[in-house]
C-alpha cells in the first residue's frame, strides 16, 4: 500500500475525532465525551502552539493519526515532542503506517532542533510496546498522573 504523510487540516477534524474516540475504547476502554474531543481536536488544529496532527493517507482516505505537543525543557534548554493519539485504523494495521508518521516526525523534530521524542502508553498495551521498542525507543521513566477529569 502506498501511503504519504501529511498535516492534518480542520477538514480532517471527523476523522480525527472518530479516530481518538475508537482508540481511547480500545486500549483504555473508556468512551470519550465527542462534543469535548472535537472541540479540543479543533481548537489544536487551530493553534499550532498547542501540537499538531499528521495523517497517514491512502488511496486518498486518512488511515493513520499522530498528534505532537511540546513540553519545554529546561535541563536541554530546547523543546521535547511528545507523540500522542496515536492510532491506525484496523485494516491498515502491521502495514508500516505507524513507522512512516513517526520517521516524518522524527525528521521534522531534527529539523526544528527538538531534544528528542517521547510518548506514553496504556501499561496493558504491550503491543504497542513492542512496536516502539522497535522503533528504537527506550524508557526510563514511568509516568504518574493525578487527572481531574
Amino acid at each position: 500500500m502506498a501511503a504519504s504523510v501529511r498535516l492534518a487540516t480542520l477538514a480532517d477534524a471527523d476523522t480525527l475525532t472518530a479516530y481518538n474516540m475508537a482508540m481511547a475504547h480500545e486500549t483504555e476502554g473508556l468512551t470519550l465525551q465527542q462534543g469535548t474531543l472535537q472541540k479540543g481536536i479543533e481548537t489544536l488544529l487551530h493553534d499550532k502552539s498547542k501540537g499538531q496532527y499528521f495523517v497517514a493517507e491512502a488511496d486518498g482516505k486518512v488511515v493513520a493519526q499522530l498528534m505532537i505537543t511540546y513540553e519545554w525543557s529546561d535541563w536541554r534548554n530546547c523543546t521535547i515532542w511528545w507523540i500522542q493519539s496515536v492510532y491506525v485504523h484496523p485494516d491498515h494495521r502491521r502495514q508500516g503506517l505507524f513507522k512512516l508518521l513517526y520517521d516524518h516526525v522524527k525528521e521534522l523534530s531534527l529539523e526544528e532542533r527538538a531534544a528528542g521524542l517521547r510518548l506514553y502508553a496504556d501499561i496493558g498495551n504491550s503491543r504497542a510496546h513492542l512496536t516502539y521498542k522497535a522503533m528504537g525507543m527506550t524508557t526510563h521513566y514511568q509516568v504518574f498522573e493525578d487527572m481531574t477529569d
